[in-house]
């Protein structure tokens, strides 16, 4: 009976009219919206002033397109799995309402409009960072790591943290020592970002198959190294300050966040609650946005 059901309910899904909304939601839009900040930011904080006007709109647009091409990518690779998940499998590819082919049309579409944006309008090597981190995304994660190990969010999460640097050659056209810190301090931060939400989720991971951390260690040895990421993590996000990219507006920033962060690593670590862990990954998001924003304050008052 449930296997009539859920088949009633994908042909409801599939005669169900698409609009634009489906289409906007598999491009992932408050993900991209997170890695944007993170890219203009990379912008602004490249050169003394604001970059031009043609770099700030077309670099955000190529970079977002492209984005968004891997999110869609994403949405088609991991269809079996979302139909399994609760928070995913109301997905318009889980649940039949827009093809697989479709979907991929969709995402050569993006992916190609966001290089010609680039390449034409700033320049190539952010346009081939761009598609790299595409190619690591939606290829290296999503079809081979995430299936593949328990580290793969460790392993992975350099394609996730390439925005600043993106933003950072838009407006130089080159890779520099301060851009790659940006990208090593989200790096630090996803494992104990995600793994937060994958002690939350876990019995959904279990169920799809996936071997994140918590499924194959278990909680406690998640909880201990969600701790011990984020203490990388506090150390990481001063090295802007000790390199000298930024003032102490952003050093007493970082550090009031990060010793929040800690605080909820050390609670989910003594208590073990899938609460607690719900509510380290909704304040990792905060801590992320917070200390970009105090970084391109303190640019902004000191440089």
């Amino acid at each position: 009976m449930s296997e009539h059901i859920k088949t009633l309910a994908l042909d409801t899904a599939e005669r169900a009219p698409v609009s634009w909304r489906d289409f906007l939601e598999l491009t992932k839009p408050k993900v991209v919206a997170l890695m944007m900040l993170t890219a203009v930011i990379g912008m602004l904080l490249a050169r003394p002033g604001v970059p031009s006007w043609t770099v700030l709109v077309f670099g955000n647009i190529g970079i977002a397109l492209l984005a968004g091409a891997a999110a869609v990518i994403n949405h088609v690779v991991d269809q079996k799995i979302d139909t399994v998940m609760a928070r995913t499998r109301k997905r318009p590819v889980a649940t039949g309402k827009i093809s697989p082919f479709d979907a991929l049309m969709f995402a050569a579409g993006l992916a190609l409009a966001g290089m010609l944006v680039l390449v034409w309008q700033v320049n190539a090597l952010t346009a081939w960072l761009t598609l790299a981190s595409l190619v690591g995304y939606a290829g290296v994660y999503t079809l081979f790591l995430k299936r593949a190990t328990p580290q793969n969010i460790v392993i992975g999460g350099l394609a996730g943290a390439m925005p600043p640097l993106l933003g950072w050659t838009a407006v130089t056209g080159q890779v520099e020592g301060h851009a790659l810190l940006l990208v090593l301090i989200i790096f630090a931060w996803t494992p104990p970002h995600f793994w937060a939400l994958a002690i939350h989720r876990k019995e959904e991971y279990a169920q799809a198959g996936i071997p994140m951390l918590p499924v194959t260690h278990g909680n406690r040895y998640t909880e201990l190294h969600i701790l011990l990421y984020t203490l990388m993590l506090l150390a990481v996000s001063f090295l802007p300050f000790v390199t000298g990219m930024s003032g102490p507006v952003y050093l007493v920033g970082a550090l009031l966040l990060g010793l929040r962060f800690l605080q909820y690593a050390v609670r989910l670590l003594r208590g073990d609650d899938r609460r607690v862990a719900l509510a380290t990954f909704k304040y990792s998001i905060t801590y992320l946005m917070a200390l970009f924003v105090v970084l391109l304050v303190d640019h902004f008052l000191f440089f």
